[in-house]
């Protein structure tokens, strides 16, 4: 992820808001670096079931994660009012990667920027699958 190639944040198709925690935030005053990946996970969980159109299955996976790719660009501190940006980027045969932001939404300052690489997955072999249509015809 190039930090210095930022998203234009009104090519983004979901929008997620994220409630901060007190806990979230480190003895510097600011969340945690560890956080910014929930609440990554939790863009991905609301950005999927929108556009599937259902709720998802969690007990059932279709798709895992291979690889995360993150920037962190400003520190988010508590109070602030962010959300996750999600946007699918691209869609292969076995895997589809996402790309998402957080920013403040009163100033509109990109906190983190992270691309996400999702594979097929067949639980049952343990390897990658093709991706389901039911999922490619959702990212297209």
């Amino acid at each position: 992820m190039n930090p210095e190639r930022l998203p234009d944040l009104k090519e983004f198709t979901h929008r997620c808001d994220v409630q901060i925690r007190f806990s979230d935030v480190d003895v510097l005053g600011h969340v945690n670096n560890t956080v910014y990946m929930s609440f990554y996970d939790t863009g991905k969980a609301h950005f999927f079931s929108s556009i599937l159109g259902k709720r998802i299955d969690w007990k059932h996976v279709e798709c895992v994660i291979a690889n995360v790719d993150c920037a962190f660009l400003a520190p988010i501190f508590f109070g602030e009012d962010i959300e996750v940006l999600s946007r699918c980027e691209s869609v292969g045969e076995k895997s589809f990667k996402v790309l998402q932001a957080i920013h403040e939404k009163k100033t509109g300052v990109v906190k983190s920027v992270c691309e996400t690489v999702m594979v097929a997955f067949d639980p049952n072999t343990g390897k990658a699958m093709e991706l389901p249509e039911e999922w490619r015809r959702a990212l297209g």
